[in-house]
């Protein structure tokens, strides 16, 4: 679902800049794509690809901060490296609030683009990592019966098997198998294992919600 490439994209209106700042990334092994307006990147099929975002706070169309909150919204929005000839501190603590990586003024050179580029690429691929890990959670969960669940959650939350039979209407025995069948389709082999593979779960719950 997500791409481990590192590509990254560029979004400023002036060409000279996307031109100069696209032959500092490719010279250093990336590849590059460039927009001239924060519409060409909304339009633009293939956003999720970005491993970072290298955007002009002033664009014609829409400002920099604005199009940073609405990718915001994405799962797993690329990193934003901010670039400006306009910069001030309000703007700039602004800017880093919101996430972004870091805040370069134009002119930059090279080696303080390549260190953002590679903060950004980094922050984007554990964010990859952890959705991955979070969405293989959840399909693991998925495999228990709805009645598994009810048991794997109130196993984990130190509830007894007599008192979950009771809650759910049940015999003790039935939680007993149905616990049994938790711990075998989740391959743990102990109760401490069981409980921390549930935090586990919450937590990817709350990941994949956002």
């Amino acid at each position: 679902m997500y791409s481990e490439k590192t590509t990254i994209y560029i979004v400023d209106d002036d060409p000279d800049i996307r031109e100069v700042t696209g032959r500092m990334l490719i010279s250093a092994g990336y590849e590059v794509r460039d927009f001239g307006s924060a519409q060409e990147l909304l339009d633009c099929p293939a956003l999720c690809l970005a491993a970072c975002l290298i955007l002009d706070v002033k664009l014609p169309d829409l400002d920099g901060l604005e199009l940073q909150r609405r990718l915001q919204s994405e799962r797993a929005a690329p990193p934003v490296v901010f670039i400006t000839g306009y910069g001030d501190i309000p703007m700039t603590v602004k800017a880093m609030q919101q996430g972004a990586v870091d805040f370069l003024p134009k002119p930059f050179g090279k080696d303080d683009l390549l260190v953002a580029v590679r903060s950004a690429v980094e922050k984007h691929q554990q964010t990859v990592r952890l959705l991955e890990a979070s969405e293989d959670m959840l399909l693991r969960v998925g495999e228990l019966t709805p009645r598994e669940v009810q048991v794997f959650e109130r196993v984990s939350s130190g509830m007894l098997n007599r008192e979950i039979a009771a809650e759910l209407g049940t015999s003790e025995q039935t939680v007993k198998l149905q616990r049994a069948s938790v711990m075998k389709k989740m391959g743990v082999e102990s109760l401490a294992d069981l409980v921390r593979l549930y935090e586990q779960y919450r937590e990817a719950k709350r990941i994949l919600s956002r």
